[in-house]
C-alpha cells in the first residue's frame, strides 16, 4: 500500500551534488526536524516535469517557505549527475533539493513505483508530492496516471 498520512517515511539514501561531486544524503539528515515538501516527477527533462512540475516549485519556493517549509526536494529515479544537470537548467538554485533515486529504491519503498517501460523508461517514480513533518507524513498528493493537478505546486500551497 503507498504512503499514507500519519505514515513514518521510510529510510533511504538519494544521490545528491555536492561542490566536491556526487554525496549521499539519507532520509534522516531531510526529514529530521523538518517540514519538508518531497516532489517526485517520472523523468528529469522530461516534458511536464520540465515545462510545469518543478518550474512551479521553483517558482513559489518563497510562498511555500512562508508556509514553514524548510525545504522542498524533488526527487526523480535518475543519476544524481542528471538531477544535477536538470537543476542548472532550471535555475533550481537553492530553491529546490535535487534528489536522485538512481534504482528506483525510494519510490519502491513507498510503493509509488511507475512502469515506464511502454514508453521506453523503464521503473520509474509516480508523480507526487508529500508534505512531511519530522518524519511523519501529513499530506500525500498522488496524480493519477497522466495527470497534472493535485501535486502542482499551487495544489500544495493551498494545502500548507
Amino acid at each position: 500500500m503507498a504512503i499514507q498520512v500519519g505514515d513514518k517515511m521510510p529510510s533511504g539514501v538519494f544521490g545528491v551534488m555536492t561542490e566536491a561531486g556526487p554525496g549521499a544524503m539519507s532520509t534522516d539528515e531531510l526529514f529530521s526536524n523538518k517540514k519538508v515538501v518531497l516532489v517526485s516527477v517520472p523523468g528529469a527533462f522530461t516534458p511536464t516535469c520540465s515545462a510545469n512540475h518543478l518550474p512551479g516549485f521553483v517558482d513559489h519556493a518563497a510562498d511555500i517557505a512562508s508556509k514553514g517549509i524548510d525545504t522542498v526536494a524533488c526527487m526523480a529515479v535518475n543519476d544524481v549527475f542528471v538531477m544535477d544537470a536538470w537543476g542548472k537548467d532550471r535555475s533550481v538554485e537553492d530553491k529546490v533539493l535535487m534528489l536522485a533515486d538512481g534504482n528506483g529504491e525510494y519510490a519502491k519503498a513507498l510503493d509509488l513505483e511507475m512502469d515506464g517501460s511502454a514508453f521506453g523508461l523503464g521503473m520509474r517514480g509516480q508523480r507526487f508530492a508529500i508534505v512531511v513533518d519530522d518524519g511523519i507524513v501529513s499530506h500525500v498528493a498522488i496524480e493519477a496516471p497522466g495527470q497534472f493537478e493535485v501535486s502542482k505546486a499551487e495544489s500544495i500551497l493551498a494545502a500548507l
